[in-house]
């Protein structure tokens, strides 16, 4: 090894080390709100809230040690993108496997299931030795693919993007989200330990609503702009090259405004949010056309909607009933009715557990969560103008770059009003 590479690779983990050791400091994340929140509530979680400080360390030790081997270097780009197809495929078999043990366990003709369950449990064990030795390769291959686009987009200040595109899958821990019950805004939120099981979510909610008189809801989340960032373990490459652009772009917004001020209130978390899954969607497609162009999905206007007969049904729109419900709500909570309105979400629930979206609760806290992600008109965010007016001016600037550099230093909602208004009356080229 030359001296010029041993200076590159010195330069580039002092500017990693320096990026975790800020980022670790200031614990930004999606969806995950990681200042003080209320001393009463953190009665309930102190125990089992997560060690954001180890997972840290040991993420940084593993990246240390595949960097220093260097292995993905060697491999020919078909070779990479075929080691992240195995990589998902064996995801997919696992999954397929516990669901076999599910259902061995569950069956009411076996009188004993363990004899065929240990031969399932000793392929899925031999499957997951093999998903774990590729786990970090297949990382600093996804990491370099989305770094070499964000790179040719010109966020490359010195020569490479700034963070460093850098993450580790896990499962990320699940978040204690506590709100008002008067009004659909953002108050507090909690990192539970992922092993955290259901049953105990569930009376944790109970628990903080009884004590508290505020509206809770424990959230699964599929990752967080920590460094190096946490990502859900997924089959699917779209949604994690969408999910790895999201959350580095909480990293660059980080030490900008927009991320600095993410809990200063709705408005400004809502930008953020949607900022990221703006650029997620689409960076993340560029990804895709680069290097897996056959996991492209269709465009939304690439075929017409199938026509249905006079005598169908009318088919049940998630996002245009959930828009509906948000709107409802937000009318019950102004006038007062607080009882109502949450009568009203239970009976919605329903409508939309017979629809086969399977969600365990709607309240107030579910909606202040989902519909700070506000990059599709409708769903969660109701009427709210915050979104609309992030996706006008992500409309209005045709580079993905000037849009996220435009956003970063932002840090009141007015500001993107007065941008928007600049906009619309600059005059055209």
């Amino acid at each position: 090894m030359s001296i010029w590479q041993i200076l590159h690779r010195l330069r580039f983990w002092i500017v990693k080390i320096l990026w975790i050791l800020l980022l670790t400091s200031l614990l930004t994340g999606s969806s995950v709100q990681l200042c003080d929140p209320a001393i009463q509530v953190r009665r309930f979680t102190r125990q089992i809230e997560f060690d954001f400080l180890d997972w840290t360390l040991d993420a940084l030790r593993v990246k240390l040690e595949l960097y220093s081997l260097g292995v993905a270097a060697y491999l020919s780009e078909t070779e990479r993108q075929a080691l992240v197809q195995t990589y998902l495929d064996l995801v997919t078999e696992i999954r397929g496997l516990e669901a076999q043990l599910a259902r061995v366990y569950s069956d009411p003709g076996l009188v004993d299931p363990g004899p065929i369950a240990e031969l399932i449990i000793t392929e899925r064990n031999a499957v997951w030795d093999r998903q774990f030795k590729l786990q970090p390769i297949v990382e600093t291959v996804l990491q370099e693919h989305v770094a070499s686009v964000l790179a040719d987009l010109g966020l490359n200040p010195w020569g490479a993007p700034f963070p460093p595109v850098a993450f580790r899958f896990t499962r990320p821990p699940v978040s204690l989200n506590i709100y008002p019950r008067h009004v659909i805004h953002q108050e507090h939120s909690i990192s539970i330990d992922p092993n955290f099981a259901l049953e105990n979510q569930i009376a944790l909610e109970a628990q903080v609503e009884g004590t508290l008189d505020v509206s809770a809801l424990v959230v699964a989340i599929g990752g967080i702009g920590i460094y190096p960032t946490m990502i859900q373990e997924t089959s699917s490459v779209v949604w994690l090259t969408e999910t790895i652009v999201h959350e580095w772009a909480h990293n660059y917004l980080t030490l900008r405004p927009l991320g600095l001020n993410y809990y200063t209130n709705s408005e400004l978390r809502t930008m953020n949010e949607t900022t990221a899954s703006l650029l997620g969607k689409e960076i993340g497609r560029r990804v895709l056309e680069r290097y897996y162009p056959a996991s492209v999905p269709p465009s939304h206007d690439a075929s017409p909607p199938a026509q249905l007969s006079p005598t169908d049904p009318p088919m049940f729109d998630f996002r245009v009933e959930m828009h509906l419900t948000r709107v409802t709500v937000d009318e019950l909570l102004e006038q007062g009715d607080i009882e109502q309105a949450e009568a009203y979400m239970e009976a919605r629930r329903q409508i939309f557990w017979q629809n086969g979206y399977y969600i365990r609760r709607i309240n107030q806290a579910y909606f202040a969560f989902h519909g700070a992600y506000a990059d599709q008109p409708g769903g969660a965010a109701g009427d709210d103008p915050v979104g609309a007016a992030v996706r006008e001016l992500w409309a209005l600037i045709d580079s993905p770059v000037e849009f996220l550099r435009t956003m970063a230093w932002m840090d009141d909602y007015s500001d993107l009003q007065v941008a928007l208004v600049e906009l619309k009356n600059s005059p055209k080229p």
